[in-house]
Order: C-alpha cells, then structure tokens, then sequence
C-alpha cells in the first residue's frame, strides 16, 4: 500500500510507505480493541457492579504494562522492534479469546486476566511507540501523529458503534462474547499486514535500561518531561475506565454506551485533524495551557451533578482538548529522544522509562479514586476527577522550560 501524498506538501513533511502501514495497522489494532476494550470494564461492572473490581483490575494493568515494555524493549533490542510489535498484536488476541472461553469466569479470574492484559499492551504499545520514531522524523512528526490519531479515532468510532448494535441486539451476555470474538479476528489481521513491514539491522544492542537513572540524573530536561508525563497519567488512569460506567449509570443501556462513544470519537478526530493541519511545536506551551483549562471544566460540571448531561458536557470538553495535550506531549518527547546520547539508538530504553512515569501516574489515580470514592454516589469522585485535572496544568512547566533546550540542541536522527 502507498500511502497518498498530498503535491502541496512540501516534501520534507510527505509520509512514507512505512508510516502509512504503521497507522493502518494501528487502526486495525484499535478497531478489535474499541469494540472490546470499550466495553470489558462494562462487562465486569455488570458481573460485579462493584467499582472496586473495576479499579484494581485497572491498577494491576497499569503496573504489568510498563514490566510488558521493558520485556519488550529487550526483545526491540536483541531482535527488531517488529518483533516486539507482532508478538504484542497476537497476545492481545490471546487475551480476548481467552475472555470468550472463560465468558463470566472472568470474575473469578479476573486478577490473572488484568496481569495478561498489562502485559500484552506493554508488548505493543513498546513495538508501536517505538516503530512510529523510527518511521517519522522531526519535520513530519506533528502530521504522522496527528494523522494517526485521526485514524486511530476512526476505528475507535467504528468499533463502539458495532459493538454497541451487537451487544443491544444480543440477549443477556452473548452480545459480549460475539464482540471479543471479532477482536480477536481483527488482531489476527493486523498482525498478518505487519508481515509487511520490514525489519532493521542495528549494531547497538546492549540493553542500557539500567543506565537510565544515571541519565536522569544528567539531564534535567528528560527528568522533567518525565515527570510532566506522570502528571498526565494521574488523569488518564481514572479516564481510561470511569466515563464509559459513568454514562452506563446515566443512560442504562450498552448500545447507547457505544453510539455516544461514535460522537465522542468523532469529536477526536476533528480536533486531531485541526492539530494535522495548525499545529507548530514553537505552540506546545499554548497547546498544554488550552488542553489543560478544557478538561478542568468539564471535570467542573461532574461536581454541580453526575448526570447525563453533566457527563456529555464532560466528554465534549474531553475529547476536543485531550488530542491537543496528547499530541504534544509526544511530539516534544521524540523530540528530545533525538537529543540523547547515540541518538535515538536509546529509544528503545526511554520509552520504556516514559511507560513507567505514565503507568504509574494511572495506578496513583486510581488508588486515590478507590481510596475515596468506593462507589459512584460518592461525592469524593468528581473531587478526585477535578482535582487530577487541574494538576495537568503543572505540565506547562514540565517542558516549558526545557523547550528551547530542545530546540537549541537540534533535531536528531530518526529511524
């Protein structure tokens, strides 16, 4: 597959052949894990209704996923990162097949399939995050990220709604069991067009995950980035798995779960389209300020009421202002991966260093939200919403400071 060129782009911003198979394949993977991973957290709330499940299934997922990345560095680094990136693909759909064997065992299993889950994403989240440096570079990084996140959102709006129609078409459960099933099939796929992309020869392959801290220590601008990116997951632990029972609870039925999340992905991809074609890295201060105000005051609304509305005018606000604070943050981050040492030869041992500081932003976040609000009539739960998002401000100067270091020490080598 050729991926199209625009003549009005200059050819510095063009994207490769590789790029485009890399957001194709990532569409491919998001659309099976749209379909289920939107509604698993569903699934066990229905089985359980106990929002304690929900949170320590997600806190033990959050921390085996950045144990996934440092496996899956090693491998990156010993082998290809294609490999890292193929074997997470296929254990994904193990995990999901699993899920329809074991169909309302999962309760009873639940803390072994929340290990297996962590470690899958940590395997492909380490190949892709690695593979979209290696097929981008810093003059056409904004647009690859930014196209990838329009198309990533298109699957994601795609698999709700089919999964929504099956599940609400479907009696008790099995509607659940038929949406695993077809995740399942749709990692199989994306796994079979990653054949296409081929693997690369490198002489550097040390692992140096143990000189990392050493690292941080050195270079005050990583550190802070680092810690702008824990910051960034002390909000997304909680929205990665909250608004999906917050709006089951206001509206009650799966279908109308799924079709909601078709808008609410829409939404992502006309604001990721907007970043595609406005975005310059010379506005991520801006950029940060803007996302971080959006989410703040739609958090605000949860604490008037939790209510439908409250909840539709929290995910409008989220889903237009959370791409602008995504795509930022990754692209200053390959940024600097650029200026390390060797020269993006370590990408492989600071991904898996940034997964650590996210993942463990998720796993405090929720301990919080579990620690105080143990149930959704708790008034502690949009205390805790608002005050995690307010906290996304301080990123503003987590890599204020340190962007003209970047830019002053000049774009690196990429792939």
């Amino acid at each position: 597959m050729k991926w199209p060129k625009r003549a009005s782009l200059p050819p510095e911003r063009q994207l490769s052949k590789e790029a485009g198979l890399t957001i194709t394949i990532h569409a491919l993977f998001q659309f099976g894990a749209s379909m289920a991973g939107l509604f698993l957290n569903l699934y066990l709330w229905r089985l359980t209704e106990d929002l304690v499940v929900n949170g320590v299934y997600n806190i033990i997922v959050y921390f085996l996923t950045p144990i996934g990345f440092a496996v899956g560095g090693w491998i990156g680094k010993r082998k290809d990162r294609m490999v890292t990136y193929r074997l997470g693909i296929l254990s994904m759909g193990l995990f999901f097949l699993l899920v329809v064997l074991a169909q309302e065992q999962v309760v009873s299993f639940y803390l072994l399939f929340a290990v297996l889950n962590g470690f899958a994403s940590g395997l492909y989240w380490m190949g892709f995050l690695v593979l979209m440096y290696d097929v981008s570079h810093d003059r056409n990084r904004i647009r690859f990220l930014a196209l990838n996140m329009v198309f990533f959102n298109a699957a994601g709006l795609a698999g709700p709604a089919l999964a929504g129609y099956i599940i609400g078409s479907n009696e008790g459960l099995r509607g659940y069991m038929i949406t695993f099933m077809l995740a399942f099939v749709m990692f199989l796929i994306a796994a079979v067009v990653s054949l296409r992309i081929g693997t690369i020869t490198t002489r550097h392959k040390v692992y140096y995950l143990n000189l990392m801290g050493l690292l941080m220590r050195k270079n005050r601008v990583w550190l802070q980035s680092l810690i702008g990116f824990f910051v960034f997951g002390l909000f997304q632990g909680i929205m990665l798995f909250l608004p999906n029972i917050l709006l089951y609870r206001t509206v009650g039925r799966e279908d109308l779960v799924g079709y909601l999340g078709v808008f609410f992905s829409g939404l992502v991809i006309a604001s990721g389209y907007v970043i595609s074609r406005k975005a310059k890295e010379s506005g991520a201060r801006r950029y940060i300020l803007a996302s971080s105000t959006g989410v703040v005051l739609g958090a605000s609304f949860l604490v008037i009421d939790v209510s439908f509305w409250t909840v539709v005018l929290f995910m409008i606000l989220f889903s237009i202002s959370n791409p602008l604070a995504i795509n930022t943050l990754n692209t200053y981050y390959y940024r600097l991966m650029g200026t390390l040492p060797l020269k993006g030869q370590l990408r492989n041992e600071v991904v898996v260093v940034r997964e650590f500081y996210l993942n463990f932003g998720r796993m405090i976040s929720i301990a919080l939200l579990l620690l105080f609000s143990q149930d959704l009539e708790s008034a502690w739960l949009p205390v805790v919403l608002v005050g995690t998002a307010l906290l996304q401000y301080t990123i503003f100067w987590m890599i204020g400071t340190g962007q003209g270091d970047v830019q002053k020490a000049g774009p690196g080598k990429s792939g």
